[in-house]
């Protein structure tokens, strides 16, 4: 763990229920004439339209159906300058909120998209600051509102890039558990195990760091005490505020400490098969826990990292002497009991494995896993998943 460090985040964070109300206020300040991007259902915006249009803030739709593409960025741009729009608002899940980031971004920045995208393009740094954008997350997973990339399918290339800079950090994020209580159960679980990932593997990263650990360590004890609420009772709304907190701690600290080895598999498994990347992460977490506790073991027996892993085990347990691998057990437990399909259902098969373990050894989340994993090691836990 360094004790050096930097933490960048949104320009300013609004949490609680019912906060929505205070978004025509807000956005008026911001802009006059938004974009909204919302998921594949854009009637679910009507209780963001039945704020901003009191407030004089005109507003034009643009729905994003499934997880954004390099396409759906270019055409959402093409239809904010249509619109005129100065202001770009995301509301939905990830995929709302990531395509909403790079709209703005591609709204001030002159350029193909691809000049922009790391791995298939330059990755040229933004030269202008992006449209004033504000997310507003109506899942409790991704953390996408204080991050600060967007995470884009290219089809043509069966990959997952990003467009990143630190300019793109929101304006403003605003979390409404709310907003959450509708979710369905499947959604619940795939992306309150995303979340669950993104508070274990920045702790036990290479980049951790004290303001990073204060938020995993608070974020992990909420949502192992409330996931498996939220799964049972969508309206529990002392759970849902548990993982909109975990959720939103969940993309601080990723931002500022890196991921890990599920996420090296998710982005690449991501661009070649149809699976949701909650799904992706859920399915992998136990696995991905256990291979890297047995390469420590082996190679780096005095690492801190297995003490971090003991402490995971009991913040999700509850049990103050609970060891790393209780951890590793009570994780593969939750994702059986909420229902997390295997790998193999996506179309994932042993043959795919080889040009998974080929791509996913060269992604940049793997770079802060707490230890390099063999080739070996990364096919076993893959084929561990299927």
């Amino acid at each position: 763990m360094s004790a050096s460090f930097e933490f960048a985040t949104a320009t300013r964070i609004i949490f609680g229920s019912g906060r929505l109300r205070e978004i025509g206020t807000l956005a008026k300040q911001l802009g006059k004439r938004a974009i909204i991007v919302t998921g594949r259902d854009q009637t679910r915006a009507r209780p963001l339209l039945t704020v901003l249009n009191p407030a004089g803030v005109e507003s034009s739709l643009f729905s994003v159906a499934g997880e954004p593409e390099v396409s759906t960025v270019q055409n959402g741009v093409a239809r904010a300058k249509e619109a005129n729009s100065d202001l770009v608002i995301s509301f939905g899940g990830g995929s709302a909120i990531d395509a909403g980031k790079a709209i703005a971004a591609m709204l001030t920045n002159h350029g193909d998209l691809l000049d922009f995208l790391e791995v298939i393009g330059r990755a040229k740094q933004l030269e202008k600051p992006p449209a004033p954008f504000i997310a507003i997350p109506t899942t409790a997973g991704t953390g996408s509102e204080v991050t600060r990339n967007s995470v884009l399918a290219s089809p043509e290339h069966k990959v997952k890039v990003s467009l990143r800079s630190p300019l793109m950090l929101p304006r403003i994020a605003l979390v409404d558990p709310e907003l959450t209580y509708d979710l369905p159960p499947a959604i619940t679980a795939s992306t309150g195990l995303d979340a669950l990932t993104q508070l274990i593997e920045p702790f036990v990263s290479i980049r951790a760091n004290p303001m990073t650990d204060a938020l995993c360590r608070e974020g992990i004890r909420r949502a192992a005490r409330s996931l498996p609420a939220a799964f049972a009772n969508g309206r529990d709304g002392n759970a849902r505020e548990d993982m909109s907190v975990a959720s939103l701690f969940g993309g601080l600290a990723l931002a500022n400490a890196g991921l890990g080895a599920v996420h090296g598999f998710a982005g690449p498994m991501g661009g070649m098969f149809p699976a949701p990347h909650g799904c992706i992460c859920a399915a992998l977490l136990p696995h991905v826990m256990d291979a890297n506790l047995r390469a420590l073991r082996q190679r780096q027996p005095a690492s801190e990292t297995i003490t971090r892993y003991e402490a995971v085990a009991r913040l999700l347990t509850g049990n103050p002497s609970a060891t790393p691998d209780e951890g590793t057990d009570w994780v593969r437990r939750l994702v059986e009991k909420l229902q997390i399909p295997r790998l193999g259902a996506f179309g994932i098969t042993a043959q795919s494995l080889p040009e998974l373990v080929d791509k996913s050894a060269q992604a940049s989340s793997m770079k802060a896993n707490p230890i390099v994993l063999t080739r070996e090691e990364l096919f076993e836990t893959l084929q561990r998943a299927l």
